[in-house]
């Protein structure tokens, strides 16, 4: 077979043409600089026979240089990201050829003279590889210099928080880059011994006091806070200050990044509205998790969800006999099925395609794998779409959880937890109605099996599906706006990690029958979030993004509660948790209704509503049709159009 001839690059030509003559002019150089140099570059008062011998091998030398140059492949590197290995063969090739210069001298020096001065060779040497250098290395300098001019020229402006180590690993990364967007203008630090010094060229500008005035002052696009120690609550103070920048604010993720060596540009994550709630994450008693898991078979129904995948990993993380994965949604299940294998290649993994609304399904599974602990995160969540579906929430929460914890007492399941939530104490949605009619039913099942069944009830988690965070997100990236439903609305938060760590400790502190309250701290105004994750993004409200009000949706309140007036609390090791004490129920009465509750939802009963009251007579379903009357959204516009100008 013949081979494709190379096209002609010219060039490549050009480059190599341009080098040879410039080793040419640098060997006619080095063979004469270092005879002048031993006379003080003085020409008259050189020996002739010096000149002579220089001269007579001269034409040798040339030819003889430029074949040690090809040889050692000084006219086929790509100069521009020449490295290491490059310059090593420069200075071979440059040794080599003085080498046959000096011999080469020998034969052409003047009978009864020597060939050149002592110093002639040693200087030969150092002043070749001096020009070849320059000539193959300048390439690489100059075009560096021509991407960094590039980089400060249309590379954002950077302000970098804090100064000390993982800063400096930082802006040497930034810095370091010929690739990087950003341009390193100024530091922010606390310590004052360190204001006016410098980190890699880089002013220590003076503290956080100082934050507004010099993003203003180096016309700053982007704050790095690369203090990966700093607590939550300084934390929410120093964004707060930065939040008045309108800068994009990116963060490392935390202090075992610094310790593990992995910090750089790559690990900067955007700073988000949790790092705003300004307390510390919850702490959890790992050993005690650990205790009850480890060895354990253990089932999470729903574990392809936002929290159901969460608690896939902590468990998995804890050494579980095995783990059984059980969720309708294949997509879900599938994404953290390959993350679990990829992280936990050891772990004994089963994921399963069911709907805990079919009971031979169910039972089938239960009665194959006997786990040991149940955790039961498989619900319909989403408060308007259960409001347009009553039905569908009765079946899948109330007698999906039903049938799951039937199928966990008959096949001897040590420990049920159920997800319960804040919309179960006084609803007014459907779903958060079911939600209470399953706390009912595994509070009176544990009265009679040897399961433990217990449930535990928290608010919304920051980042799970159908939470309103990602849909912020979603709107300040399509250029908004911002809907928030009431200027007034509040609600808990907590992380998923959180809510699923305590998840996992309730578990072990469980004893049967109790309803676990978590501690979500303060509740948060949803317009703050808006404000705070479009000031976070870089944006200001009103002139980039606006804020809108939509109204409450249906079923919505303005506010969510922990507990019903009925129960008090009592308190567990973690402060964050607590024991909601138990409701006396009439268990002859609840069976009874459930059993119409049943039939109705199977019946796609129009009155279902009516049969969730009678079992959750708290429940209360909001009328929000006098919600949206024009008077009421006009005063509603009227408020967004005042805070997107004051703004």
């Amino acid at each position: 077979m013949n081979k494709k001839k190379e096209p002609l690059n010219l060039q490549k030509l050009y480059r190599r043409a341009v080098l040879i003559i410039y080793d040419v002019i640098s060997i006619i150089l080095v063979s004469f600089i270092p005879v002048l140099m031993r006379y003080d570059l003085d020409f008259d008062q050189v020996e002739e026979h010096f000149m002579t011998t220089t001269i007579t091998y001269l034409p040798i030398n040339i030819i003889a240089t430029l074949i040690v140059f090809y040889v050692f492949k000084l006219y086929d590197s790509l100069w521009a990201y020449a490295g290491e290995r490059e310059l090593q063969n420069l200075v071979m090739g440059c040794a080599v050829s003085s080498g046959i210069t000096a011999v080469g001298l020998q034969f052409f020096k003047v009978p009864g003279h020597q060939a050149e001065p002592k110093t002639y060779y040693f200087l030969y040497l150092v002043l070749l590889i001096a020009l070849i250098f320059i000539s193959r290395f300048s390439y690489r300098f100059l075009r560096s210099a021509k991407h960094h001019s590039e980089k400060n020229k249309n590379a954002k402006a950077v302000m970098v928080i804090g100064a000390g180590e993982a800063a400096n690993i930082i802006i040497k990364d930034i810095i370091k880059s010929n690739y990087n967007t950003m341009s390193i203008k100024c530091i922010i630090d606390d310590d004052s011994d360190k204001w006016g010094r410098y980190i890699q060229g880089i002013r220590v500008v003076g503290g956080r006091d100082r934050i507004v005035e010099c993003a203003d002052l180096y016309d700053i696009d982007e704050i790095i806070v690369a203090i990966p120690s700093v607590s939550r609550q300084e934390l929410k103070k120093i964004l707060d200050i930065c939040k008045n920048t309108h800068c994009k604010m990116r963060a490392l993720p935390g202090m075992y990044q610094l310790v593990n060596g992995e910090v750089n540009v790559s690990r900067l994550r955007d700073v988000e509205v949790e790092d705003l709630l300004g307390r510390d994450p919850i702490a959890v008693d790992i050993d005690s998790i650990a205790g009850y898991v480890s060895g354990k078979t253990v089932m999470v129904t729903g574990g392809g969800g936002s929290i159901g995948s969460e608690l896939c990993r902590q468990v998995a993380g804890h050494k579980p006999k095995r783990l059984i994965i059980v969720d309708i949604y294949e997509n879900n299940a599938y994404d953290i099925q390959q993350e679990l294998k990829t992280k936990y290649p050891e772990l004994d993994l089963v994921v399963l395609i069911a709907s805990v609304r079919n009971t031979l399904r169910i039972n089938m599974i239960f009665e194959k794998y006997k786990p040991d602990i149940v955790y039961h995160a498989a619900a319909h969540k989403h408060v308007p779409l259960m409001e347009d579906s009553p039905n569908e929430a009765i079946k899948n929460n109330v007698f999906g959880t039903w049938k799951t914890a039937m199928a966990a007492a008959m096949n001897g399941t040590a420990k049920f937890v159920m997800i319960s939530t804040d919309k179960a104490v006084n609803p007014t949605n459907v779903m958060g109605a079911s939600k209470r009619i399953c706390e009912m039913i595994v509070q009176t099942m544990n009265k009679h099996y040897d399961t433990e069944f217990v449930a535990v009830r928290f608010g919304n988690v920051l980042g799970s599906n159908g939470s309103v965070i990602p849909l912020f997100k979603k709107q300040i990236a399509a250029g908004g706006p911002v809907t928030v439903t009431d200027p007034n609305i509040i609600r808990y938060f907590m992380t998923i990690s959180e809510a699923v760590s305590l998840v996992l400790q309730a578990g072990a502190f469980a004893k049967g029958g109790e309803i676990f309250v978590l501690d979500m701290g303060e509740p948060v105004k949803i317009l703050d979030l808006a404000e705070n994750l479009i000031k976070l993004s870089g944006y200001k409200v009103g002139e980039d993004i606006r804020i809108e009000f939509t109204g409450l949706r249906p079923g919505e309140k303005l506010y969510e509660e922990m507990l019903m007036d009925e129960e008090g609390l009592q308190d567990t090791a973690n402060k964050m948790i607590h024991i909601g004490k138990p409701i006396q129920l009439d268990e002859m009465k609840l069976f009874s209704e459930l059993e119409r509750l049943n039939v109705a939802a199977k019946e796609e009963s129009p009155e279902i509503r009516t049969l969730v009251k009678e079992i959750v007579t708290t429940y209360h379903p909001a009328n929000n049709e006098a919600e949206k009357t024009e008077e009421h959204k006009e005063m509603l516009k009227k408020l967004a159009e005042k805070i997107n100008t004051e703004e």
